[in-house]
C-alpha cells in the first residue's frame, strides 16, 4: 500500500518515466546501485523496485531533523565513511541475503555528473559476490530535492526518468594485494556507473535534445555569443532557426543534402538546427580546402545548393572562389529575409514559437543528420554521413568522461566543418545547456587567450599545434579560469604538455577520434588520467587490434560504437552511403592507425599505419623521425614522408622550416632519445611553411606532392 501512494505521489509531483524491468526474479544476493541525484533518489526506487531493500544512509543525512520522519517508513543502515567498521556491517547484511542498496557515489552530486566513486562499494560487490543491480536517476538534479546551486535551472515539476538495466557482477579482481585488488574493483565500478549513463540515454533527433534543453534551460537563458555585439539567448536561436528551416525548406527537398559554408556564429548554428527540424541534411563544406575540395565536396555528396553569406565570403576573400564552383545553386543568408513574408511571421508568432513541436518534420533518429568530410590529410576527402543518434551518443559519451555544466563557458574556435569542433564545441554545450563563445577563426594567436581571459572562459579546445601558438603568446593569467583543456586531432607533444604545466598550471586532457566516430573514441578524463595516453575508450565503445606484420606490440585498431557513422560517401558512387565494415564484420570501422591498449585499458596511439615506412628491412614510424626533429630543433615545425626509391625501396624525407638544422643534429638527438639511427633521414628540405590543413593538421598530400615534383 505504501509503494502504490509513493508511486502516486511520485507521478503527481513529477513528470516520472520508468524504463527497464526493475527485477524480474530476486537473486540469492542483491546490492542496487544508482546515480546520486538528490535526496528523494531511495524514495524513487524503493516504490518501483519489487522487493523491500535496506539502505545504506550516511550519517550526517540521517542526523538532520527533516530526514529522520521518512528514514521510519523505510529500512535502512545509518554508517560513518570514516569507521572502518561500517562497511562490514553492509557485507554481513549482503552476506545474509538481505537486498541492500547504495550509492557508490557517496554524495549527492554537486555537478550534476558523476561524482568519486568509492572504492569500498565495488570491493563489497566483488567480496559478496552479489548481484549488482544497477538504476539510472536523470532529471532529479532540476528538483528542489537536489544540492545544485543557482544558476542551475530548479524546476517545481521536473522530468525524471528512472532506468532499471540488467543485473551483473564485478568479479573479485586477481591481485597481489587488498589495496590493489579493492582499486581495480573501484575502476570496474566507474566504468560500470559511466556504461550505465549510456545504457540508459534516451534516443531522440537534435532538434527534439535542443527543444529539450530550451525547457529546461528557459527562453531567456543567454547561450551564444561570438563576434557580433550580440548574445543570442535560446530564445533567440530558436526563432532564427524555426524562420530559417522554413526558408531553406522551399531550397531543397526532405532528406537533401545542402552545402553549408559559413563561419563560427550564431546565424549559422540557426541555419543548422532550422535544418534539422525541416529534416533537410547540412553538409558543412571546409572553406580552407581551395576551389577544388569544395567542389570536390558538392560532387560526392551531390549537393545542388549551397548557403553562404555575402558578408562572410567578403572578410574570408572567398568570393572568387564560390564563384567558380560549378553546378550549384548559390544562396546567401542575406536574401533571404525578404522573402519572410506576412503569412510567414504569423505562422512563425503564432504557432511555431508557441508549440516548436508541433513544426518539426518527425524523423527517425538513425537518419542522417549532417555529412562532414575528412581532412585528407593523407589522401582524397570522403563524405561522412552521421546520423542524429551518431552526435547525441557521442554526446553522452563525452558527458560519462567529463563533468561540466552551465556554470561552465566554452571557447570554441575549431572551425564546425570540423568534427570536433561540430560535436564538441558547439552540439554538445547547446544541448546541454552551456554558454559557448563562437570566434570563426583558430588562428589568430594573440587574440584567443585574450579573449579567452576577456569572456571568463573555463573550457578551450584546440589541436596540439594551436595550443602551442596561444601557449606562445598568452599571459601567464589569461587562462586563469580554464578548468578543461583539451587537445586532439594530432598526437600532444611532451612540450606543448609541460609548457601549459609549468606556464598556466593546466594539465592537457589529450584524447582520441575520428569523423567517422562522430568524433571521440577515447580520452583522458579527470577520473582516468595516464601521461602518454589518449586515455579509455568512451563508454559504449568496444575494440579490437589487428595484428600487422612486421610490429611487434599493439595492432591496427578496430572500433565499433553507437557513435560510428552511417558510412561513406565516395567519388566512386556519389551519393550512395556505405556502412562501416572491416575484417571484424559490419558496424566496425577500421581506423587505420596502429595502436595498444594496457592492461588498464589506456590507449596509446602509435601512429598511423599509413605512417610507417620500411626502411633497411626495419619498419619505422614518420612520427618518430618528427620526434627525433623536434628534439633536435624544437622551436621550429617539421613533418616527415617516405618516398619510393629504386635502389633503397624506401627513402625518409624530412621537411623542416629550420634552415640550420643538419643531419648531425638528427643523429645526435635521436641518441638523446634512444631512437634508432635508421629513423634519422638522409634528405633533409627546406622550406618557408610547412602546409597546413584548416583542421591544423600537416597536409601531407601537398608535401607528397612537393615531393613527386622534385624528383
Amino acid at each position: 500500500m505504501i509503494k502504490l501512494l509513493a508511486r502516486f505521489l511520485l507521478r503527481l509531483f513529477f513528470r516520472l518515466e520508468v524504463h527497464g524491468t526493475p527485477l524480474s526474479e530476486k537473486p540469492e544476493k542483491l546490492l542496487v546501485i544508482a546515480n546520486h541525484q538528490s535526496f528523494i533518489d531511495g524514495a524513487i526506487m524503493q516504490a518501483f523496485l519489487p522487493i523491500d531493500v535496506t539502505w545504506v544512509v550516511h550519517a550526517q543525512v540521517a542526523r538532520k531533523w527533516y530526514f529522520r520522519i521518512p528514514l521510519k517508513l523505510i529500512p535502512h543502515l545509518v554508517v560513518d565513511a570514516a569507521n572502518p567498521l561500517s562497511l562490514k556491517k553492509v557485507l554481513n547484511l549482503v552476506e545474509a541475503g538481505t537486498p541492500v542498496g547504495i550509492f557508490p557515489e557517496g554524495r549527492v552530486t554537486v555537478t550534476g555528473s558523476l561524482m568519486k566513486i568509492y572504492d569500498g562499494t565495488a570491493f563489497l560487490a566483488a567480496r559478496s559476490g552479489a548481484a549488482v543491480l544497477p538504476v539510472r536517476i536523470e532529471g532529479a538534479t532540476h528538483s528542489i530535492f537536489s544540492r545544485m546551486q543557482a544558476p542551475y535551472p530548479i524546476q517545481w515539476r521536473p522530468k525524471l526518468r528512472v532506468t532499471f538495466l540488467p543485473p551483473t557482477h564485478i568479479p573479485m579482481p586477481d591481485a597481489p594485494s587488498g589495496k590493489v585488488r579493492r582499486r581495480i574493483a573501484g575502476e570496474s565500478m566507474r566504468l560500470l556507473m559511466q556504461r550505465m549513463v549510456m545504457a540508459a540515454r534516451p534516443v531522440k533527433s537534435l532538434q527534439e535534445a535542443f527543444l529539450d534543453a530550451i525547457e529546461i534551460y528557459g527562453r531567456k537563458t543567454a547561450i551564444l555569443e561570438d563576434v557580433r555585439p550580440k548574445t543570442d539567448t535560446y530564445g533567440d536561436l530558436l526563432k532564427a532557426s524555426l524562420a530559417l528551416g522554413r526558408l531553406l525548406s522551399r531550397l531543397a527537398r526532405v532528406n537533401e543534402r545542402v552545402g553549408i559554408l559559413l563561419p563560427n556564429a550564431g546565424p549559422t548554428v540557426a541555419v543548422l538546427f532550422g535544418m534539422f527540424a525541416s529534416r533537410r541534411v547540412p553538409a558543412m563544406l571546409n572553406y580552407t580546402s581551395g576551389v577544388d575540395g569544395m567542389q570536390s565536396a558538392c560532387e560526392l555528396a551531390c549537393i545542388r545548393t549551397v548557403v553562404t553569406s555575402r558578408a562572410f565570403l567578403e572578410k574570408g576573400k572567398l568570393t572568387d572562389k564560390v564563384a567558380q564552383l560549378r553546378n550549384v545553386r548559390i544562396v546567401y543568408l542575406e536574401d533571404l529575409r525578404p522573402m519572410f513574408g506576412l503569412a510567414d511571421k504569423l505562422w512563425l508568432l503564432l504557432r511555431a514559437l508557441r508549440f516548436p513541436r508541433s513544426v518539426m518534420r518527425p524523423c527517425d533518429p538513425s537518419d542522417p543528420a549532417i555529412v562532414l568530410f575528412t581532412s585528407g590529410s593523407e589522401g582524397k576527402p570522403k563524405g561522412v554521413v552521421l546520423s542524429h543518434d551518431n552526435i547525441l551518443a557521442n554526446v553522452r559519451q563525452v558527458r560519462a568522461m567529463i563533468e561540466f555544466s552551465n556554470r561552465d563557458r566554452f571557447f570554441v574556435a575549431l572551425p564546425m566543418f570540423h568534427s570536433f569542433g561540430l560535436t564538441a564545441g558547439v552540439i554538445m554545450p547547446m544541448v546541454s545547456g552551456v554558454p559557448i563563445f563562437l570566434y570563426p577563426s583558430p588562428l589568430h594567436y594573440r587574440m584567443i587567450p585574450e579573449l579567452t581571459y576577456d569572456r571568463d572562459c573555463t573550457v578551450l579546445f584546440g589541436t596540439p599545434t594551436f595550443l602551442n601558438y596561444y601557449a606562445r603568446f598568452a599571459n601567464p593569467y589569461d587562462f586563469y579560469r580554464v578548468r578543461y583543456l583539451v587537445a586532439g586531432a594530432e598526437k600532444l607533444s611532451e612540450e606543448v604538455r609541460a609548457t601549459y604545466m609549468d606556464r598556466f598550471g593546466l594539465r592537457i586532457l589529450e584524447g582520441y577520434g575520428a569523423t567517422e566516430c562522430a568524433p571521440v573514441i577515447a580520452a583522458n578524463s579527470p577520473m582516468a588520467f595516464r601521461v602518454g595516453t589518449v586515455g579509455q575508450l568512451a563508454p559504449g565503445m568496444e575494440a579490437r587490434l589487428a595484428p600487422v606484420e612486421g610490429i611487434e606490440h599493439g595492432g591496427r585498431l578496430h572500433v565499433r560504437g553507437p557513435n560510428v557513422m552511417l558510412g561513406y560517401l565516395r567519388h566512386e558512387e556519389p551519393g550512395v552511403i556505405q556502412p562501416p565494415a572491416s575484417e571484424f564484420g559490419p558496424g566496425w570501422y577500421d581506423t587505420g592507425d596502429l595502436a595498444d591498449l594496457d592492461a588498464d585499458g589506456y590507449l596509446r596511439i602509435l601512429g598511423r599505419l599509413k605512417r610507417f615506412a620500411k626502411i633497411a628491412g626495419e619498419i619505422v614510424s614518420l612520427e618518430v623521425v618528427e620526434k627525433i626533429a623536434s628534439a633536435a630543433s624544437p622551436k621550429s615545425p617539421h613533418a616527415a614522408i617516405s618516398r619510393k626509391d629504386p635502389n633503397r625501396g624506401e627513402v625518409l624525407v624530412l621537411y623542416t622550416e629550420d634552415r640550420g638544422l643538419q643531419r648531425s643534429h638528427l643523429l645526435e638527438a635521436a641518441r638523446g632519445i634512444g631512437a634508432p639511427e635508421v629513423a634519422v633521414p638522409r634528405r633533409i628540405e627546406y622550406i618557408d611553411k610547412i602546409p597546413k590543413l584548416g583542421s591544423g593538421k600537416t597536409d601531407y598530400v601537398t608535401l607528397n606532392s612537393m615531393a613527386t615534383a622534385a624528383v
